[in-house]
């Protein structure tokens, strides 16, 4: 007899149990404010607001007699998959006490629809009879279940990120004007317009999720002309959600200056909602009962916003993970320069699950050895029941651990700019840092799948491992004394901040080396008046961001590190001395516990090729992302850039 869905094992996603059980400890006294110790700042350097960010990123601290967890159950597909598929899971996400809405300390959810406008309930979490039944029923016809579908997606997908970095997530803005004093949440609207798409709004604070009439035409289960909701597909909710924390990691990666950086955006997006997915057990063991263990042939596990795109006259889902192969058995989808953003990022997410599939064939051979006698054939029929439960295991493993590999590598990538070979430059990096060991070659199928797509860095001498990894400065820098961990300041983790002014603190002391004249190309900057600005302005360089992080690798080792972000905005000016956009250069920096600079990543703001590529981008290609200054004439980015980016009509 069949296990019917409705009864549900809660899936606990690895990254949920370990920020779930932690225990950081009570806030430290704030560090006292830098005074007169930083003669350079705002003569030599400026503090951007995200340095401050960190201390408004602090989730509800669990007390000693609260739940560990919060049962909530969601669509780990969408609305129109069967509950056979695993299509409905019970998900433990970190227990915090909610107002309705719900309401947390870093995430609101708004009940407003747009469209109707009207005001919904609020779903009230905490009331004892949806305690009870652990949450709302899920139904695309209840509005308070939407509200409780994004609010939990979004709570995993950031337990997912500060797992993986180490520590507390800012986001990338403040609170907007009129919002009550204290630390910024996220908005989120299920029902903020009518129309096909969902976006991330950094100027509101919010994720705008739509909703629309489908085709006549449809295909799945869906009901011609029946409504879609975009905030029930969990991979439209996981890749918004993505889009707002990785601008609160790198503010400048919103500034349309490539094709890649429009890709990697999208790409990295759909890469955080492909392995989110394999966190949900009984979706990855229906997808391999029906495919008999083969992993590549998974659709269930595969495909991205399947509903939307059977909806919307695709017939087929919006994205897909598998990619085609030739002949030959190479890739058909390959980099080309200058293609459309989500051509370009559907290359980077193949790449991304090939390597993945490559690994998971290797760690399960003997497995499928063991159950044919050595002849790696199966059977026909079923796959053993034992053998298809290891199988899942394995896979949703390697997935959460290629999650927190891609994740980890954002600490690894340049501040600005970033181009997609230049990601797996921050892969290799990231993991070797924490991994030197690789016994099942992670690194190796990395390189293998991006250079069987022509995803290649600029500047190596070749694809081995150790030509992949960032080199330390050109010429030998000094420690920075006042960043040693003896002398950081903490609220009871080495993750977590004291203080606004022990951050303060910090990015003066790192401001006053990198700023030092011998030191600056070593990150990317310039002086004013510089001969290769051609006649362009500089700003003072700015400290984006300076955070310590504690890293857990897989065999329990763990790395402290600092990690930090400076950028420098260069005015390009036109033949008649107007300005014409801003070109930014700067460098991540990634210093050791003992205050020596291991790693500065940077994108020199005098570099003149990279300078042409963007203006023939803006000013053709890209155009679309910029708009003209009514006074002046400047161009400048959209304000709506993922609203431009993730438009799907």
């Amino acid at each position: 007899m069949a296990t019917y869905p409705d009864n549900l094992r809660p899936s606990t996603p690895e990254a949920t149990a370990a920020v779930a059980q932690s225990r950081l400890g009570v806030s430290a006294v704030a560090a006292p404010e830098p005074a007169s110790a930083s003669p350079g700042l705002d003569s030599a350097f400026r503090l951007g607001p995200g340095v401050e960010r960190a201390v408004q990123a602090r989730p509800y601290e669990r007390k000693r007699d609260d739940p560990v967890y919060r049962p909530l159950r969601i669509f780990t597909l969408d609305p129109a998959a069967s509950r056979f598929e695993g299509a409905v899971a019970l998900v433990n996400v970190p227990y915090e006490p909610l107002e309705p809405g719900p309401c947390g300390a870093l995430i609101e959810v708004d009940n407003y629809d747009s469209w109707q406008q009207a005001y919904y309930p609020r779903v009230d979490l905490d009331d004892p009879k949806v305690l009870l039944q652990d949450g709302r029923t899920p139904s695309p016809s209840d509005p308070r279940f939407h509200q409780q579908m994004v609010y939990t997606v979004c709570s995993t997908v950031r337990a997912a990120f500060q797992r993986a970095l180490g520590r507390h997530i800012a986001w990338g803005f403040d609170n907007p004007d009129g919002h009550a004093p204290g630390p910024a949440r996220l908005v989120l609207r299920p029902h903020a317009f009518q129309g096909r798409n969902a976006y991330y709004n950094r100027s509101g604070g919010e994720i705008c999720f739509g909703y629309f009439r489908a085709e006549q035409k449809v295909t799945g289960r869906n009901p011609p002309f029946g409504f879609v909701f975009t905030c029930l597909s969990h991979d439209v909710v996981a890749h918004e959600v993505t889009h707002a924390l990785l601008d609160g990691l790198r503010v400048h990666y919103i500034n349309p200056s490539s094709p890649d950086i429009l890709a990697f955006h999208e790409a990295f997006a759909d890469l955080v909602a492909l392995f989110q997915r394999f966190s949900y057990a009984q979706v990855v063991e229906t997808a391999f009962r029906t495919t008999r263990g083969q992993l590549e042939q998974a659709r269930l596990l595969t495909d991205l916003a399947r509903q939307f795109g059977d909806t919307t006259g695709l017939h087929q889902p919006l994205r897909s993970a598998i990619d085609v192969l030739d002949k030959d058995g190479m890739p058909v989808h390959r980099y080309q320069a200058g293609a459309e953003a989500h051509a370009l990022g559907s290359v980077l997410v193949a790449a991304m699950f090939e390597a993945f599939l490559t690994v998971f064939k290797r760690k399960t051979a003997r497995y499928i050895c063991l159950a044919t006698n050595g002849t790696a054939v199966l059977p026909a029929g079923d796959i053993p029941t034992e053998l298809r439960s290891i199988l899942a295991e394995e896979a949703s493993q390697l997935a959460n651990q290629f999650l927190t590999i891609c994740i980890r590598a954002i600490d690894y990538c340049p501040p600005v700019d970033l181009q997609l070979g230049e990601f797996l430059r921050a892969l290799i990096t990231a993991d070797y840092d924490l991994v030197p060991s690789d016994p099942w070659g992670y690194r190796e199928a990395l390189i293998d799948a991006f250079w069987r797509r022509e995803l290649y860095p600029q500047h190596v001498p070749s694809l081995f491992e150790d030509a992949l990894l960032w080199r330390p400065t050109r010429q030998p820098l000094p420690p920075v004394h006042q960043l040693t961990f003896a002398e950081l300041k903490f609220a009871g983790d080495p993750g977590r901040p004291a203080g606004a002014g022990e951050l303060r603190r910090q990015a003066c002391a790192l401001g006053e080396l990198i700023t030092q004249p011998a030191y600056m190309m070593e990150f990317g900057l310039a002086p004013q008046g510089h001969p290769d600005l051609h006649g362009d302005t500089v700003d003072l360089p700015c400290i984006e961001s300076i955070r310590s992080t504690r890293r857990v690798g897989p065999d329990g080792q763990i790395v402290f590190d600092l990690v930090a972000e400076v950028t420098q905005r260069r005015t390009v000016r036109r033949q008649d001395g107007s300005p014409e956009f801003d070109y930014y250069g700067g460098a991540t920096i990634i210093l050791g516990p003992d205050g020596a600079i291991r790693y500065a990543i940077s994108k020199n703001v005098l570099n003149q090729e990279r300078y042409e590529q963007q203006r023939v981008f803006i000013h053709g290609q890209g155009r679309a992302f910029w708009t003209a200054q009514h006074t002046g004439g400047k161009l400048v980015p959209q304000p709506q850039l993922f609203q431009l980016l993730d438009t799907r009509d």
